[in-house]
């Protein structure tokens, strides 16, 4: 009984047990039913649109269509960056069974070198395998016909038309116009940087390659290079292409049509010949910039397909510096071309009178030192008109000594040195106006960063610690014979839109205006017109048609310290040659500064330049040589070699 009766409850015990685990099971299903179904809802429902569109992003791949880059013209529609149609070979990879195989039998055929397999491999990362990829581009008629007749031998790979960059005019305005190159991660950045400012235009790289990196191509990259179109394909679980779905265009960059003159520009390259300086040429009514010089320069194509090593490398070995935009970069002492404006700072300040005369014995006694004039025994007596004339140091040693370097930095500020044009290209040199300020910001010492009056002397010739740029000299005369009225200078004449060919044209209002006396400008003008009649532009302007001024100007490379000037032997240690002009002299339609460097005397290379500028933009003479050198005899002291002697 008793054996039964715990049999008995042994039963109910493992049936409770079992019930337990049956519940305990029931309610685990029940749990992870109820997951998988919250689960289920909220994929099939909350996450519906998620999905949905990563499905069909899998299912169809968007193909990006690059925009043709707009053209850019000169004033006159001569066309200085535009694109052309190439054929390229290229390989479609999902088409392609061995892609090392068909590049090594391809190169059999056609010369594709390592820099081409490089930048395949580039372009393969970035790309779709259903995406056609350029393995060379620009193929020669030859190449092209050789491809064809075994076309049958390569699956996946064809020759396409492709538009490239093209520079016709090569190397003219190469630094104003500047290059596209190929996109890389600096770009990137700046691109992104960039696009926020701009949310309404839309801007999109995705499949673009290349972008402007100097000149108006970058300055004006986002004008130029459009909006990417796209096509939507849907392609197969492999990745392969299907069919299209659709096609959006893209839409082409707008056009810039400049203000520069490219035959102008031309007559002034050819000017120079084979010597190194700067040239820039304004309309002083507008600002428009005629002509933009830098010399030597460099051929833009070389870079529109990648540069190849030894050309970036024959570049940059250049001792001559072709990459370097001395118009707006280079900053140079101005010499004598400094005096006009001293002259007018000191009328404007009521510290002279035209009248004023001095006695000039030849040099300058200051502190118990001597500053030399660059004419043995001086000029005699000299006012103010004959002071440019004649450009007579020892007139501006005490003019500068009466004015102080704070009056001087102060005006020359006004008129536009010392600081940024503001012009339509990146890379302007804010040059260097002397100050007791900026000496004190320059360096680091307590002893140098004291100003001392010796400089005061030598900054009042244009010497010393005097810095400015060819664009600088031209802009501060073209704002003095304006009479104050300071227009920024300008590349682009107008952005014509490339869907309406509506154009929008740059303002040529003033960007403000500088308090000066039309009498005191008159007088300027007409002493910068002596010394093209009988002063040290004379010898450049002889038999000129029209009227014009001009100041030469010498500056300084290497200090002789004190001693006689006869010549410096070494070319790249002789002195810089100035010249700023303008005509016709009652009514200025352009304003030039000119510098060559190591030309020597300013009278005797650069007026030669600036007058055969002049006789294109006036007269219309064409010419494509180099402007000869006057026979100018030079002073038996260098104007710049005593004073710098004399410094603390």
């Amino acid at each position: 009984m008793n054996r039964n009766m715990n049999a008995f409850q042994y039963g109910q015990q493992e049936l409770a047990q079992f019930r337990r685990r049956v519940l305990f099971a029931a309610i685990g299903v029940f749990l992870l039913s109820g997951a998988l179904l919250a689960n289920l809802v909220h994929l099939q429902v909350f996450l519906h649109e998620y999905y949905s569109t990563r499905a069909e992003s899998n299912r169809i791949s968007l193909s990006p269509i690059v925009p043709n880059r707009g053209n850019i013209t000169d004033r006159n529609g001569v066309v200085l960056a535009r694109n052309y149609s190439a054929f390229t070979l290229e390989i479609t990879p999902d088409q392609t069974r061995d892609l090392e195989a068909t590049i090594d039998a391809l190169s059999e055929l056609i010369d594709i070198q390592a820099k081409d397999r490089r930048r395949f491999k580039r372009l393969l990362e970035e790309a779709k395998t259903f995406e056609s990829i350029p393995i060379r581009t620009r193929l020669t008629d030859e190449e092209v016909a050789r491809f064809t007749a075994r076309r049958y031998l390569f699956p996946g790979v064809d020759v396409k038309a492709r538009l490239f960059r093209q520079y016709p005019e090569g190397a003219l305005a190469a630094h104003a116009i500047g290059y596209i190159s190929r996109i890389n991660d600096n770009d990137l950045a700046w691109i992104e940087q960039e696009a926020d400012k701009y949310p309404e235009r839309n801007i999109s790289y995705k499949g673009t390659s290349l972008i402007g990196k100097i000149g108006l191509e970058k300055q004006y990259e986002f004008e130029l290079h459009g909006v990417t179109g796209h096509e939507q394909i849907e392609v197969d679980a492999a990745g392969r292409a299907v069919r299209m779905l659709s096609h959006t265009a893209p839409i082409p960059g707008n056009n810039l049509v400049l203000t520069l003159d490219a035959a102008l520009q031309r007559t002034a390259e050819a000017a120079f010949g084979q010597r190194r300086g700067a040239l820039v040429a304004l309309d002083p009514n507008n600002g428009a910039v005629l002509a933009l010089v830098s010399t030597p320069a460099f051929d833009p194509n070389l870079f529109v397909d990648g540069i190849r090593f030894d050309d970036w490398d024959e570049l940059n070995a250049n001792p001559d510096k072709p990459m370097l935009n001395r118009a707006i970069y280079s900053a140079y002492p101005p010499g004598s071309t400094f005096k006009p404006l001293m002259a007018l700072a000191a009328l404007s300040q009521g510290r002279r009178k035209t009248s004023h005369t001095i006695s000039d014995p030849g040099f300058f006694s200051f502190g118990g030192r001597i500053f030399m004039d660059d004419k043995i025994g001086g000029h005699g007596s000299v006012d103010m008109l004959k002071s440019i004339i004649v450009s007579c140091n020892t007139y501006y040693y005490h003019l500068a000594n009466d004015l102080g370097i704070d009056a001087i930095a102060r005006f020359m500020g006004e008129v536009g040195l010392g600081a940024r044009t503001g012009i339509d290209i990146p890379g302007e040199s804010e040059g260097v106006l002397p100050s007791p300020e900026w000496k004190a910001r320059r360096f680091k010492s307590r002893e140098q960063q004291k100003w001392y009056a010796g400089e005061t002397i030598s900054v009042g010739i244009g010497q010393g610690y005097n810095a400015y740029t060819p664009l600088q000299m031209a802009h501060a005369l073209a704002n003095v014979l304006n009479h104050g009225r300071v227009f920024t200078p300008h590349l682009v004449d107008a952005v014509t839109e490339s869907g309406t060919g509506a154009a929008r044209r740059v303002s040529a209002q003033p960007a403000r205006q500088i308090s000066l006396d039309p009498d005191h400008v008159d007088f300027i003008k007409r002493a910068m017109a002596g010394v093209n009649k009988e002063g040290t532009g004379a010898r450049a302007f002889a038999g000129a048609p029209y009227t014009s001024g001009g100041k030469t100007g010498t500056a300084q490379v290497y200090s002789l310290k004190g001693q006689r000037y006869a010549g410096q032997s070494k070319e790249r240690l002789r002195d810089h040659s100035w010249f700023v002009a303008f005509a016709p002299l009652e009514e200025p339609r352009i304003v030039v500064a000119a510098l060559v460097e190591n030309g020597g005397f300013g009278s005797q290379s650069a007026a030669p330049i600036a007058r055969q500028v002049f006789d294109h933009y006036l007269l219309g003479k064409n010419s494509d040589g180099p402007a000869p050198e006057a026979d100018a005899l030079p002073p038996a002291i260098s104007p710049a070699g005593a004073q710098h002697a004399v410094l603390p």
